[in-house]
């Protein structure tokens, strides 16, 4: 019963996944349409500017999240340290808490200075663009930016589940 209701869920999972590439690939095609327009009416360096901070948006929102998940992971294992866990793995638990500790606020930075950038090519599509046009580019990046939040939280529940799953199916004799 159990293990239905878990694979019942992954099911569940997998097909939101599905809706939310869906919509990925509806916002990939969104930002070539508005990617078309900037190259027609901006000059090449802003151009360059403006798929610079596209480019950038995603990798930088990616490995914050990579990063913050990376860190809860670790932090869940160092909840269930006890009296029985060995030095040696509690070391090496600390130091990894420690290390993507300071990775994510390095990436933290990446992504104030992605802000700071945000607000330049803001400014300088307001040049060019109408205010729906405007109003469409901010969409744009905000709805790039939760799919992929809502992809890589769905990833790491499906990660879960199927860990979950896995774990009972071998404690089934």
């Amino acid at each position: 019963e159990l293990m239905a209701g878990l694979q019942s869920r992954l099911q569940a999972l997998w097909e939101e996944r599905e809706a939310v590439l869906s919509e990925a690939r509806e916002c990939a095609r969104w930002g070539e349409e508005l990617e078309a327009v900037v190259r027609d009416l901006c000059k090449p360096n802003e151009v360059e500017r403006y798929m610079m901070f596209i480019g950038d948006l995603e990798k930088v929102v990616s490995l914050l999240l990579c990063l913050s998940c990376r860190l809860a992971r670790v932090q869940n294992a160092m909840s269930r340290v006890d009296g029985n866990t060995d030095a040696e793995e509690k070391q090496s638990l600390n130091d990894r808490h420690k290390l993507l500790s300071r990775q994510r606020e390095d990436a933290k930075d990446l992504k104030e200075n992605l802000d700071r950038r945000e607000r330049v090519v803001s400014g300088i599509l307001a040049k060019y663009l109408t205010e729906q046009q405007l109003q469409d580019y901010q969409h744009f990046v905000q709805v790039k930016t939760s799919l992929l939040i809502e992809q890589k939280d769905l990833e790491e529940q499906i990660k879960f589940f199927e860990a979950q799953l896995e774990n009972l199916k071998q404690s089934i004799p």
